[in-house]
């Protein structure tokens, strides 16, 4: 259990950073430089456009995933009982959908021959904070239920 509670509290400073880090490099064509794109320049980007869009990035990228987080350590610190686990489950279906979407996009990008997409450090870390915290989550299901049935 201690793990989990560490590993979910370490989600809280993973989850920041992996928004500011670099998903993805982007330019027009492959003799210019390429733009480094983040979470948050990439809701920045959006917003100047498609104000909607930018909302539900927001949501599906920081409010889902860090509200899953938090709602975890109140659990773990039994802040908030255990049948908030359904709660957490549905965040995390939430901000799963967000890397899909990344991914969808990085492909698209690619097919287009007149620019260039490379994946960035950023996008490995965002994943592996969003599969952690789906680990943490089935984990402390799992301890739940050892625990109502023993």
């Amino acid at each position: 259990m201690r793990l989990l509670v560490l590993a979910n509290l370490a989600l809280l400073i993973l989850f920041p950073l992996s928004w500011t880090a670099p998903l993805m490099r982007a330019g027009l064509l492959p003799l210019f430089g390429l733009e480094e794109i983040s979470v948050f320049s990439g809701i920045a980007a959006l917003w100047e456009d498609e104000k909607l869009l930018a909302l539900l990035v927001i949501f599906f990228a920081l409010i889902a995933p860090m509200g899953k987080t938090i709602t975890l350590a109140l659990i773990h610190l039994r802040r908030l009982p255990e049948r908030f686990l359904g709660l957490t489950n549905l965040l995390g279906k939430l901000a799963m959908a967000d890397v899909f979407l990344i991914a969808l996009y990085i492909v698209i990008a690619k097919g287009i021959t007149v620019g260039r997409v490379e994946t960035a450090w950023g996008l490995w870390l965002f994943t592996f904070c969003i599969l952690a915290s789906l680990a943490i989550s089935l984990g402390t299901s799992r301890l739940a239920k050892t625990r109502s049935l023993g």
